[in-house]
């Protein structure tokens, strides 16, 4: 396995453009982030859960993390350099697994210092916009539920990738991969929008995104409106991420390359 992940490491270091990617994703989270909470203005009569608002940029960065995720497998098949990996290393499943801990550590990495951006530029533009203690809203910390919103966040990109992962090896073709992804991720909350209250809300239960990004509820308000509890949201999404993966490592095992 240890040679396995030397392999798999080497191979994402000299792939041109993945870098990029990571720090795409990242500067896109805190950027997004930043702007949001510059855009948004205490109201009285419309409170905000401050922590949630910082961390909105986790919704467009995501996608960059899906997108670098699918091109670690499927920029192989297009190669044909999968053809050679299998033959260094035979075992699908050692194959399969190393390349994952290698997608989950670069997107934890590349997520932390996203969400600490992220809570960093909340900390400081949030009282600017009147959301200070006199309105009842405490500067951001990593503290009690900042810091479980935080940390979440950074386990919901790692999953993210990894579901995106398991997408690409079932497709292998990028494009089509990308669009699965993607789709798994937005198409649950644009459903949700156009339908009623009822199936709205067993949408927000069931989608990865909607109940993944539950864990960065924080306030009262924020959280008894929601269909589940943060860390039973972000369950689901993990159940989506492991659901993908089987998915394709039963598939990377039964077809040729």
């Amino acid at each position: 396995m240890t040679t396995t992940l030397h392999a798999e490491w080497t191979k994402v270091r000299t792939v041109g453009g993945l870098g990029w990617l990571l720090v795409a994703a990242a500067v896109l989270t805190a950027g997004v982030s930043a702007a949001v909470v510059v855009a948004t203005k205490y109201s009285p009569v419309s409170p905000q859960d401050t922590t949630k608002l910082a961390l909105t940029g986790i919704d467009l960065g995501q996608a960059v993390i899906a997108i670098l995720a699918v091109l670690i497998i499927t920029g192989e098949y297009s190669t044909g350099m999968i053809r050679v990996t299998l033959a260094a290393m035979p075992r699908r499943g050692t194959v399969l697994a190393a390349k994952a801990v290698i997608v989950a550590g670069l997107v934890l990495a590349a997520g932390t210092v996203a969400v600490l951006a992220s809570v960093l530029a909340g900390r400081l533009l949030l009282p600017g916009r009147g959301f200070t203690p006199a309105h009842g809203y405490p500067p951001l910390s990593l503290a009690g539920p900042d810091l479980r919103a935080a940390a979440g966040s950074v386990l919901y990109l790692g999953l993210v990738a990894l579901l995106a992962l398991g997408v690409a090896v079932a497709i292998r073709d990028s494009a089509v991969a990308i669009g699965a992804g993607l789709g798994l991720l937005y198409l649950f909350p644009v459903i949700a929008s156009a339908v009623g209250p009822d199936w709205r809300r067993h949408l927000e239960e069931i989608g990865p995104m909607s109940a993944g990004l539950d864990i960065q509820a924080t306030t009262g308000a924020t959280l008894s409106s929601q269909p589940l509890s943060p860390w039973a949201g972000l369950g689901v999404l993990a159940l989506w991420a492991l659901g993908a993966m089987l998915l394709g490592g039963l598939l990377f095992r039964l077809r040729d390359a």
